[in-house]
């Protein structure tokens, strides 16, 4: 296992926030652990390399691929979790507060992973925890988790990320994932597509870093005129948890759909991502099509969630 796993403890005890806090040297190291994590995982299923370790799986607000694929990668590793994943039969539901809450949990568990719906959630748990607490998503601010295994899809897919041309489509305004991605391809030489109902436009702070960061940017109508240029098409769906009156979303909901006709006019080789659940955006007859990637990239997502659990833990 030595062969695989290098170790390096510059991660270790450390808070997984946003993905403002890593460095492309962190980057590479993630993205390196969680290929080993795949060749692993491919040869022998399940290892011991965090065995006596327990994770407090937190969640706030529903969640079945985030939830599950914490789960999965710390059996993978060998090591046990709490999961709380209704939290109105918890204490929270006595009036807990967050920080009490964390505080409690530390003491049984190593690290900590959270949901919560509420923006800069896990930063003030990160502050109450002296363990590793891991973002799994707090409101529409970030989730870096799925940002990372996203970017790690198109490196498995595609093999690179510089040069891209990577086109971001649906609810740029409240899609925590699309915030996270677009800060992470800041970092290469990508040219961004944005394909959005006005309503639902990228927030201007994040347009502004974008900028600041030398990204080309370019807003487009329509998904027709975005993909026959597009390396990457990254869906998702309009959130309608996150719209305080439903006339507001029916109005958006079905504003983009990618059908077979759609992938007619896309690149040979390109790669289709959705952080899911879908709703409309995506057709079902698309799944078949060799360049739909998003049940591949949950895949990607367990190997990256196990390296980031070992790293925190200092195991890798």
């Amino acid at each position: 296992m030595s062969h695989y796993i290098r170790a390096d403890g510059r991660f270790a005890g450390r808070d997984i926030i946003s993905v403002r806090h890593l460095s492309p040297e962190d980057l590479e190291y993630i993205f390196r652990v969680s290929h080993d994590m795949r060749m692993l995982v491919g040869r022998i299923g399940s290892f011991d390399l965090c065995r006596g370790k327990i994770l407090a799986n937190l969640f706030y607000e529903p969640s079945t691929r985030t939830s599950a694929s914490f789960v999965a990668a710390m059996e993978r590793l060998g090591g046990s979790v709490i999961g709380i994943n209704e939290v109105h039969y918890s204490s929270v539901a006595k009036g807990e507060s967050l920080p009490d809450t964390v505080r409690t949990l530390e003491c049984y568990a190593d690290v900590l992973v959270l949901r919560h719906p509420e923006v800069g959630a896990a930063a003030e748990a990160a502050k109450w925890c002296k363990k590793p607490v891991i973002n799994a998503g707090d409101g529409v601010g970030e989730h870096p988790t799925q940002a990372l295994l996203d970017l790690f899809t198109i490196l498995e897919e595609l093999g690179g990320v510089s040069g891209l041309t990577v086109t971001l489509l649906g609810d740029l305004r409240n899609g925590r994932t699309v915030h996270s991605l677009a800060r992470l391809l800041a970092g290469y030489n990508v040219r961004l597509q944005l394909v959005s109902p006005p309503s639902l436009a990228m927030p201007a702070e994040l347009l502004s870093e974008l900028d600041a960061a030398g990204v080309v940017v370019e807003t487009v109508a329509r998904i027709e005129d975005a993909i026959p240029h597009s390396d990457v098409v990254y869906a998702t769906r309009v959130q309608k948890e996150r719209f305080a009156q439903l006339a507001d979303y029916e109005a958006v909901k079905d504003a983009f759909c990618i059908t077979p006709e759609t992938m007619q006019k896309a690149k040979k080789k390109m790669v289709l991502l959705h952080p899911l659940p879908r709703v409309n955006e995506i057709a079902v007859e698309v799944d078949d099509d060799p360049r739909a990637a998003y049940f591949r990239q949950i895949e990607y997502g367990l190997y990256v969630r196990m390296a980031l659990l070992a790293m925190v833990l200092g195991r890798a």
